[in-house]
């Protein structure tokens, strides 16, 4: 057979039992004339291999004669010319076309427009002022840049603590119902999210996103195994089951707490960093023909107070300067090893060292956009940047002009820095007032992504909102005695007009004594949904298992 191949020949070309190659240089009239019920693969050879034959059935079903064969799916030949061409320059390319009746009505690598790829990146105890654009000092260019190109939620609200909220935008339920509110899954904490709940990487699995990944801090159970990621939806982990883990020995209670799926991993650097490039490694094995999920959660800027010198330097560090006193953070009395715990990597002082674990943070993200746009996946791509809840002051957290931290449920506490963007689809430098939470997360890029289930949560589908829209009346419960409406926040029985008191200065309870009777009656129905069940926690002679291994 000729190697010089014309497509308008392609009719004539019998499938069953059909061989060649062809010079790929030599393709003409690429397939304007191919119907739409045929597709076309491209197979390309090394230069370092001899092109062998295929046998090509008219089932579609092939032989590979040559193991070195890559197989790429080529079903839009004509758009990908160009890139082929440059394939010549390092590669001896050699194609053979093979003509098969397409499976794309059933095909999950099938993309439908609808179906962005999502990267959820959750910020660890991130203060309200501690980004560059709410005016801190902290150097936060990516975060900036962010927000510049997409939509700040003003009013986003999570829960005051870490697991709750991780619980609770996994599900689109309030983490009461797992009976988990005022408590994480610390080292001694048994238990975690319940595997009969559907979760988003689970739904969207069902909706067709095959490729399911967590990174970082998981933090929603340990004590066996059916509370591992690869058991709530992600089919890929990597990163750390507990909090606090020491961010260069990745240990926590003197066992390393650092895996790739359910094996340990012994892989060295600041978490941050081997975060970030596990991310970027799972972009760069992306394409255009699956949508994909990947959460990215941060175990920064949460403590122990731990930067590197390189970022500490940024902020005026001199080794030369005693150090002042302030907390590791992190640990709790009992733990094993404390003396050799979170002591690398501390500054001069508190602020200095929390500034540089942000400042890491941000060139993190900033690396992960970066590799997007290289990846020519920007625009097929939602982000949705959020803090789990908001700073804590004792360890170098800002919320300023917000009242209370972390634990609480003052606006501090649970209204967190928050950013969506989306190119082409969402406005670039606008902002959001509407409420907005945690539990919405779920319902809402399920949607996105077409799926059509909408059922068993308590958030909303927000979609039409950042689109701007209004959304309907409803109230979101903080947590404990909180409260919140788009027009009214009640917390430990002080009342406030919220949307025009965001400082939480203007307790307006005694003036209304219905609204407050009414929302008072809304937080006991709230409570009803926590069931009594008694928090599990692990004998006081309990040590962990040998690097954290989830027994079965």
């Amino acid at each position: 057979m000729s190697s010089m191949f014309d497509f308008n020949d392609i009719d004539s070309i019998e499938q069953d039992g059909f061989q060649g190659f062809f010079s790929i240089e030599h393709l003409t009239h690429v397939p304007s004339l191919i119907p739409k019920t045929q597709g076309i693969y491209l197979i390309l050879y090394s230069a370092n291999t001899i092109p062998e034959f295929l046998t090509v059935s008219t089932g579609g079903h092939f032989k590979r004669k040559n193991p070195n064969v890559n197989i790429r799916n080529m079903s839009s030949l004509r758009s990908n010319l160009v890139t082929m061409k440059n394939i010549l320059y390092t590669f001896f390319v050699v194609a053979s076309i093979i003509v098969f009746p397409d499976c794309s009505k059933t095909s999950s690598k099938s993309r439908e427009p609808t179906q962005p790829n999502i990267v959820l990146i959750v910020a660890d105890d991130l203060g309200w002022n501690d980004v560059g654009f709410h005016g801190s000092d902290i150097q936060t260019p990516n975060l900036d840049r962010l927000a510049s190109e997409g939509m700040e939620l003003i009013r986003f609200y999570t829960a005051p603590i870490c697991s709750p909220t991780r619980a609770g935008l996994l599900s689109g339920r309030y983490p009461d119902r797992f009976n988990l509110r005022n408590y994480v899954y610390s080292p001694r904490h048994a238990g975690g999210l319940p595997p009969e709940t559907e979760t988003l990487p689970e739904l969207l699995r069902e909706a067709g996103y095959k490729r399911t990944a967590a990174f970082g801090k998981w933090h929603l159970g340990h004590s066996h195994i059916q509370y591992h990621p690869n058991n709530q939806g992600f089919d890929y982990f990597y990163g750390h089951y507990n909090g606090a883990i020491d961010y260069f020995t990745h240990k926590r209670d003197a066992e390393l707490d650092w895996h790739r799926n359910n094996q340990p991993c012994f892989d060295t650097g600041y978490s941050t960093d081997l975060i970030e490039k596990e991310v970027i490694k799972f972009l760069n094995e992306s394409d255009d023909f699956e949508p994909f999920f990947a959460y990215v959660a941060f175990n920064a800027p949460h403590s122990p107070m731990q930067a590197k010198e390189e970022d500490l330097k940024i902020y005026g560090y001199d080794s030369s300067i005693p150090e002042e006193d302030y907390p590791v953070g992190g640990s709790r009395s009992g733990e094993r090893e404390l003396d050799n715990y979170a002591r690398q990597g501390r500054g001069n002082t508190l602020r200095q060292t929390y500034s540089g674990m942000v400042t890491s943070l941000d060139r993190s993200i900033g690396n992960i956009l970066h590799c997007l746009t290289e990846k020519n996946l920007a625009e097929k791509t939602i982000i949705w940047f959020l803090s789990d809840n908001g700073g804590a002051p004792n360890y170098g957290g800002n919320n300023t002009p917000l009242r209370g931290a972390k634990h609480t449920e003052w606006e501090g506490g649970i209204r967190v820095v928050s950013l969506l963007c989306w190119p082409g689809k969402i406005s670039a430098g606008t902002k959001n007032d509407r409420m907005i939470a945690y539990i919405d997360i779920a319902p809402t890029l399920l949607k996105i992504a077409g799926s059509k289930h909408q059922v068993g949560f308590d958030g909303i589908n927000v979609w039409e909102s950042i689109a701007g829209n209004p959304l309907p009346k409803r109230y979101i419960f903080l947590g404990n005695n909180g409260i919140v409406s788009q027009e009214w926040k009640m917390n430990q029985g002080e009342l406030f007009m919220i949307e025009q008191d965001m400082e939480e200065q203007n307790n307006i309870a005694q003036e209304n004594p219905m609204i407050v009777a009414q929302l008072d009656s809304l937080i006991k129905d709230f409570h009803k949904m926590r069931p009594k069940a008694e928090v599990e926690i692990q004998p006081e002679d309990w040590i962990p298992p040998k690097n954290w291994n989830m027994p079965e």
